[in-house]
């Protein structure tokens, strides 16, 4: 082959890539034809302008796909045959939902569409929720632990239920600082609050049953919900938390409640409702699944005991998760499981992953029990509270006073209402606001019904202190500009 290839790499990600698809595509278009010879690595090298090892790197994946073969002496030649010139190109495959599952999460769920809740890249202030917390000394520490339980850990497959150290760690930190009194064998290590609501669904719900959730609630807890079949009951929302008096007449199998500090409003669920809340699911013989996601970061108080420190029943799956008081890539979080349901999601678990990684487990328990992950905690609450005063100082000060906001002295982020505009202009802010750099999120889609006002769900996690002064007068700016 003397002539130059027309190959047309087409600019997505590594070069090696785009030369493998566009090899693959000459290949299938019967370009070379079988046992044709492809052009010599140095010779197509310095015809695309690319390095030798990257057209080295494209004959080594065809190799290994075997769409190529390669022999001493005799180049590297085509194994596919020829295309049929002429032949009609078949219509794309497209497969219709396999199982009710499938359509349900069609109906639901969309992987390719941007995230809701997520600032765009390159955003200067981003105000989303559930950033983390950037520490270099946090960073530092758990490197250091990580390598250790790489050369240290077992290379086997872990138990299920995950490290007895951990659960131990966890069980020690619960008692101390959310009150719950839980032995190793109770606590499920889970990949993040996530699989925590799955294994619970799973376990408990068949399409079709009834779950009341708080409105608003946590919008991926509503999907994951949907996903299973549930059938939701949206349950108002008030100053002390979940309206117990507003709960459904008929038996729920599951109530999902943030009863530490309710998501998104920051309300804390007062004592006479959580007994209230037992009370019902112990009359309906229903289950309650309690999401304690940050109930770590409180500024008002040392800690809110959690509610399934009051359970008396066995009713209360307690979950919590180490996304929000370290990282969310790390995913990993807990379940405190009800006797009862032991056996049932312990399979379920079993069935999903055989257990989530031994490594960072091994890593996550010595971090905890040399004392270094409640010395994070108290570092990470006194950041958080200084840059909730400078955010809510800043909010409560512009505009003439037109921001609304609860303190609820506890969390990563608030909820600012915008006086004087309808939740229709929410849109119109936000596209403002990004303008300006300010990454802002409408709270609209964490309610079933959406909201009259005007709301922002504002994180202030990744931000600190000085870009937030930085990002207010922005925000007040947007604001004139609604009127």
């Amino acid at each position: 082959m003397d002539n130059p290839v027309p190959l047309q790499l087409d600019g997505r990600g590594p070069l090696h890539a785009q030369l493998t698809r566009a090899l693959k595509e000459a290949l299938a278009g019967g370009r070379f034809g079988h046992g044709g010879r492809l052009p010599p690595t140095r010779r197509l090298a310095r015809e695309l302008g690319v390095s030798r090892n990257t057209v080295l790197a494209a004959y080594e994946q065809l190799r290994a796909e075997r769409l190529v073969q390669a022999r001493v002496g005799s180049g590297t030649r085509a194994t596919v045959a020829r295309a049929v010139p002429g032949a009609a190109t078949p219509e794309p495959f497209t497969s219709r939902p396999q199982s009710a599952f499938a359509r349900r999460g069609r109906a639901v769920h969309d992987p390719d569409a941007p995230a809701p809740g997520r600032t765009r890249p390159g955003t200067r202030y981003p105000f989303q929720y559930g950033l983390p917390l950037v520490e270099p000394a946090l960073t530092s520490a758990w490197a250091r632990e990580l390598s250790r339980a790489a050369a240290y850990t077992s290379p086997n497959y872990p138990g299920a239920q995950g490290l007895p150290r951990l659960r131990e760690a966890v069980c020690d930190y619960l008692a101390r600082r959310r009150g719950v009194l839980a032995s190793p064998g109770d606590v499920l290590i889970v990949g993040g609050t996530q699989q925590a609501v799955s294994l619970a669904a799973t376990v408990l719900l068949d399409p079709g049953d009834a779950v009341a959730i708080e409105d608003p609630q946590y919008a991926t807890l509503r999907k994951q919900l949907q996903l299973h079949g549930a059938r939701l009951h949206g349950v108002p929302v008030d100053d002390d938390g979940l309206r117990c008096d507003a709960l459904p007449a008929q038996s729920p199998k599951l109530v999902c409640v943030t009863p530490s500090h309710q998501f998104p409003t920051g309300a804390l669920l007062s004592l006479p409702r959580r007994q209230a809340l037992l009370d019902y699911a112990r009359e309906h013989r229903s289950w309650i699944l309690e999401d304690d996601y940050d109930g770590e970061f409180r500024y008002d108080r040392a800690f809110v005991p959690a509610l399934r420190s009051l359970d008396r029943d066995g009713r209360v799956l307690y979950v919590g998760s180490f996304s929000k008081t370290l990282f969310p890539s790390l995913r990993l979080g807990y379940l405190v499981m009800p006797p009862s349901l032991r056996r049932d999601l312990l399979t379920a678990k079993w069935a999903q992953d055989f257990g989530s990684s031994a490594i960072e487990q091994a890593a996550l328990a010595a971090f905890m029990e040399s004392g270094a992950f409640e010395r994070h905690l108290r570092r990470s609450t006194q950041t958080l509270r200084e840059r909730r005063l400078v955010l809510l100082h800043g909010l409560r000060a512009m505009a003439g006073g037109r921001i609304e906001v609860r303190d609820s002295q506890a969390g990563m982020h608030l909820v600012a209402w915008i006086r004087g505009l309808s939740a229709e202009a929410t849109p119109r802010l936000v596209e403002r606001g990004a303008a300006l750099g300010l990454g802002l999120h409408a709270v609209d889609p964490h309610y079933l019904s959406p909201p009259e006002g005007c709301g922002l769900l504002m994180g202030y996690c990744g931000l600190s202190t000085a870009q937030l002064r930085e990002a207010l007068p922005l925000l007040e700016r947007c604001l004139r500009a609604e009127g």
